[in-house]
This record gives structure tokens, sequence and C-alpha cells, in this order.
């Protein structure tokens, strides 16, 4: 069984900063992509950032160069630092993983529970 573990998340004042964690428990064989989706209030979830095995990163043009996506390998965990917050980056914030399960020849997504972030004076 594998759980996905976000925390970070709460209430921050708009040109403020939040640092996500989330990290991958229980057993499997290899994590490929790691990312932060999010689900602004009334909207369907959106990819916001990506970070391949060997760090290369991906962004949505709503938060590149005020979000920056890092990993840590050895402990299975991603992390989103949030910059110069914005009222519209209000919502659950979700980490989701491609992961190889244990036996298994197929890679598998995989999603938190997600973290409430919100935005406000």
């Amino acid at each position: 069984q594998v759980q996905l573990v976000e925390s970070g998340g709460g209430l921050v004042q708009p040109g403020g900063s939040l640092t996500l964690s989330c990290v991958v428990n229980g057993t499997f064989a290899a994590l490929n992509f790691m990312n932060w989706h999010r689900q602004r209030p009334g909207k369907e979830p959106e990819l916001v950032a990506s970070i391949t095995v060997g760090g290369r990163q991906d962004y949505a043009d709503l938060v590149r160069g005020r979000f920056i996506i890092s990993r840590d390998n050895a402990k299975n965990s991603v992390y989103l630092q949030m910059n110069n917050l914005e009222p519209e980056d209000t919502a659950v914030y979700l980490c989701t993983v491609l992961l190889l399960p244990t036996g298994s020849p197929d890679w598998t997504p995989s999603w938190g529970q997600g973290t409430q972030v919100t935005v406000s004076s």
C-alpha cells in the first residue's frame, strides 16, 4: 500500500510564501515523475509543476517564476516552494507521482489527499 502524505498548507497573506511537502510512504519499485496539481474552487484540477527523476522541472504559465518544485529521491519526497502568492493561488494542492508498484511492469499514477492553501488578507 502506497500513501502520499502532504503537509505545509495554510493561510497566508498576498505576497507571502509557503512551502509544501509530500512524502511517498509504502513499498514500491521506483518513482518517476513527481508533480503538484491544484484544484481551485469551482474549477477542474490543473497541473502546477512537474519534476523528473533527474531534476528537470516544468511549470504552468500561471506559476512560472513564482513557484519552485524540487525533490529528494533518497527521501521519496517532493516539495513546492510558493513565493509571491496571489489570492488566485487559493486551492487544494495535491501531490501526484508516477510509480512502479512492486512486482508490476506498469507505471501507475498515485494521488495524495491534498492540502489547503488559502491566500487572503
